[in-house]
């Protein structure tokens, strides 16, 4: 289990000519354990997208002293990047296939606020947030979103089952938090600025609808920047876990 900020890497999954989180989480493991680690992640996230918490799976001979290992590799890993746990798992489990929920939030500062500048996206206009809840609640009863999704993506299926959908407002920080089994790609942000233009006037509610009916991109709105994405939380069941005796 682990956490990252965005910022400074090309997402999280391994790529040519790239600085990102996969590689460098596996070259730290790979020198203090000896021998070469491949990571699984939970699912990736794009650039600039940040995550409170990822989870990953590696194999490899029975650590002995997990604490030692995680605070080593805290030391050996960027600021940007730390682990909060290791631990053993059942055979053939697998971080990507065995989750059965993702939880993502957006944030989004009506004020310019320096401390923010980094972690949210700034929207200066009044936002209507009571509509843009309502417009959330309509995902609810939708599962095919192809038109939230990245185009030419290469997937088997749009469909995904979304559990919780809702804006609130946290410490001058207006957050949409969002839990589904399965995300696609640039999903979150897509939806995000969809419900933005429902909030500013520019979209109805009963728009929404039509738009995942669609199933065409272009008639939803723009994705929002990735640097106001979070990935905060991806649950499993809790057979996972290897338990002594």
């Amino acid at each position: 289990m682990f956490s990252y900020f965005g910022k400074q890497y090309h997402g999280w999954q391994i790529q040519p000519n790239a600085v990102t989180v996969e590689a460098i989480m596996e070259n730290a493991f790979s020198k203090l354990l000896g021998v070469k680690i491949d990571l699984i992640g939970a699912g990736r996230t794009d650039t600039g997208v940040h995550a409170k918490q990822m989870i990953a799976h590696f194999d490899a001979e029975m650590i002995s002293d997990i604490s030692d290992i995680v605070y080593r590799l805290n030391a050996f890993l960027p600021s940007d990047i730390a682990v909060q746990d290791i631990f053993e798992t059942n055979s053939e489990v697998h971080a990507r296939f065995d989750a059965i929920s993702r939880t993502y939030e957006y944030w989004i500062v009506q004020e310019k606020n320096p401390f923010l500048s980094h972690h949210a996206h700034y929207i200066k206009y009044p936002l209507d947030i009571d509509k843009m809840n309502k417009a959330a609640q309509i995902l609810l009863e939708n599962t095919d979103f192809e038109c939230f999704s990245k185009s030419n993506t290469d997937v088997y299926t749009f469909l995904c089952n979304i559990s919780q959908a809702k804006w609130s407002l946290k410490n001058d920080v207006l957050v949409f938090t969002i839990t589904a089994d399965r995300f696609l790609r640039n999903m979150v942000r897509a939806i995000v600025g969809t419900l933005l233009e429902v909030g500013l006037g520019k979209m109805e509610l009963e728009t929404v609808n039509a738009i995942i009916k669609s199933k065409n991109r272009s008639n939803a709105g723009a994705s929002v920047p990735a640097k106001g994405l979070y990935l905060t939380q991806v649950i499993y069941p809790e057979k996972i876990r290897k338990i002594d005796g």
